[in-house]
């Protein structure tokens, strides 16, 4: 969403006494919180298991590449299911400081200048602690080292050994789950697994942006061409996407994360490659050749076949790792056949209205790829299907689960957590025994009935619109009854901004709507429009 707009809604809410200055509040009565991360939502820390020096190497900016490749690059294990550093000297760990909490919040906390782009959980924590959410008794967190199987032993226990420590922290209250992106596959392993353990401590779940079917065009480019995870000046400081690429072929997190090609899409996922051929007569033509999930495995075969790295003067083979398809298909069998238990609420919040990858292609009609080991080294295309950016909503959705709820809100993979109505939704769902919008401080209820948003581009100018309504449910006060309490108020509002350097400006009005209140309720609409355009 614009900025100016966010800030103008906030300026409405003040105006309806509907947020309040920050006060100090901690409600006994809340049940415990912890809170699961994705794939790379965890601080990582390498311990020397020879000096015990432990150093920060996942999220870093200083040194960040070199430290990546050195401490995190591993190989990995069939016969355990775990993967192993190169580093026989290292260990991986994962700080358990403020309950969990600091591990997931923000993941590099000696940034200064741009640390927004390495929170995680941090703006959902501080919005909880603001319900009356206190660390070490209502909210936790779960870290983890993200470059393992969703579903290995050594982190199923340790996520077994989280839930009951919670249960005894909080005096034996059932807790509520809160999971994101690949989060809710291990979540969903876990419970797969230890159904008898989960259906024990576990109240509510409610999975966000989870890629039940997998992220297919993100992760397909991710095994051909590597990722960043920071975009803009940070990027030339932090690691770079052949680093990461050489890791994440040899994390088992990642072949989890492939397509699921068993799951009946509605428009499958491909891998497409525009080829030079020639004939028996030596001529010459150029043709799309299409993959299917399964049919892809071959083209990763032969793309990563001759893929090294030197590693401490040694030449090292990586090429795509049949035995970690092999690990991940059974990590699929194992989701497929997962159910929530019957004393256990399972909830799904899913994002839309993002251009997602989804299907990746390489070369094109004038510039066709004669060798498919040329495809690590080439810039991908992308068909995109509606999601979240990274995982498409079709995926998303079908969590194969009963659902108390799914919700579909517009927003981005990261910046869904930080989303004002996902906040609301998730303070719905986890009060739902006692007044789920009820705020001891201000002494009101809020409902949210409605909630819309689109974008648009028109005339080189940006486009935001926002529609919003809430039902403000409150006892009488003092003063309140007048002689224009019957009638219906409505106002409006307009912010406008210039950048520094005057090539960049924005104009948001909103008019908000009042209605008189009737049989203790009052309806509020809110319409909110932004315009911005870029010199």
């Amino acid at each position: 969403m614009a900025m100016l707009i966010e800030e103008l809604i906030k300026s409405i809410e003040m105006w309806l006494k509907l947020i309040k200055k920050p006060q100090e509040y901690i409600d006994p009565n809340l049940d415990p919180v912890l809170l699961v991360p994705g794939v790379a939502g965890s601080i990582l820390n390498a311990v020397d298991k020879k000096t015990g020096r432990t150093e920060r190497v996942w999220v870093r900016i200083l040194g960040a590449d070199h430290e990546f490749c050195d401490k995190l690059w591993c190989r990995f294990d069939p016969s355990t299911g775990k993967t192993t550093n190169l580093d026989p000297d290292t260990s991986i760990e994962v700080p358990e400081d403020r309950y969990g909490l600091h591990a997931i919040d923000n993941l590099d906390p000696d940034m200064i200048m741009g640390s927004d782009c390495v929170y995680y959980y941090h703006d959902m924590i501080v919005e909880m602690l603001s319900w009356g959410y206190q660390e070490g008794k209502t909210l936790f967190g779960f870290g983890y080292d993200f470059r393992q199987s969703n579903r290995l032993q050594e982190t199923m226990e340790c996520f077994a050994q989280k839930l009951e420590s919670i249960h005894t922290a909080s005096g034996g209250k059932k807790i509520n789950i809160i999971s994101h992106s690949m989060g809710g596959l291990l979540v969903k392993c876990f419970m797969a697994l230890h159904s008898d353990i989960f259906e024990k401590y576990v109240k509510n779940w409610i999975a966000i942006a989870a890629p039940f079917q997998g992220a297919p065009g993100y992760i397909t480019s991710s095994l051909l061409n590597g990722t960043s995870f920071v975009h803009g000046w940070e990027e030339r400081f932090f690691i770079s996407k052949w680093s990461m690429h050489q890791l994440l072929i040899e994390c088992p997190s990642i072949y989890e994360l492939m397509g699921c090609p068993d799951f009946h899409w509605e428009h499958a996922p491909l891998l497409e490659i525009w080829k030079e051929k020639s004939n028996s007569n030596g001529e010459s033509s150029v043709v799309l050749e299409s993959y299917s999930p399964l049919e892809a495995v071959s083209v990763y075969e032969l793309a990563l076949s001759n893929n090294k790295v030197t590693y401490n003067g040694e030449k090292i083979s990586l090429p795509f790792n049949l035995e970690l398809l092999k690990w991940a298909n059974k990590t699929r069998e194992i989701l497929c056949h997962a159910k929530v238990p019957d004393k256990v609420k399972f909830y799904n919040i899913y994002g839309t209205n993002y251009e997602t990858p989804h299907s990746v292609c390489y070369g094109s009609q004038n510039a066709p790829i004669s060798d498919l080991q040329q495809l690590p080294f080439l810039q991908s295309n992308y068909v995109s299907v509606d999601g979240d950016g990274t995982v498409p909503t079709e995926s998303a959705k079908a969590d194969g689960l009963k659902a108390e709820a799914r919700v579909g809100v517009p927003g981005d993979h990261r910046g869904i957590i930080c989303d004002r109505h996902v906040f609301r939704v998730i303070k719905h769902w986890l009060r739902a025994d006692h007044d789920p919008y009820y705020n001891p401080i201000n002494d009101y209820v809020i409902l949210p009935t409605s909630f819309d948003i689109e974008r648009h581009r028109e005339k080189g100018l940006d486009v935001t619109s926002l529609r919003e309504e809430w039902e403000i449910v409150s006892e009488s006060q003092d003063g309140e009854e007048n002689a224009d309490s019957g009638k219906t108020k409505v106002g409006s509002i307009s912010v406008s901004h210039v950048g520094a350097d005057n090539t960049t400006w924005e104009e948001a009005q909103a008019t908000v709507i009042v209605h008189h209140k009737s049989e203790g309720k009052q309806h509020v609409e809110l319409n909110a429009m932004s315009v911005s355009a870029r010199a």
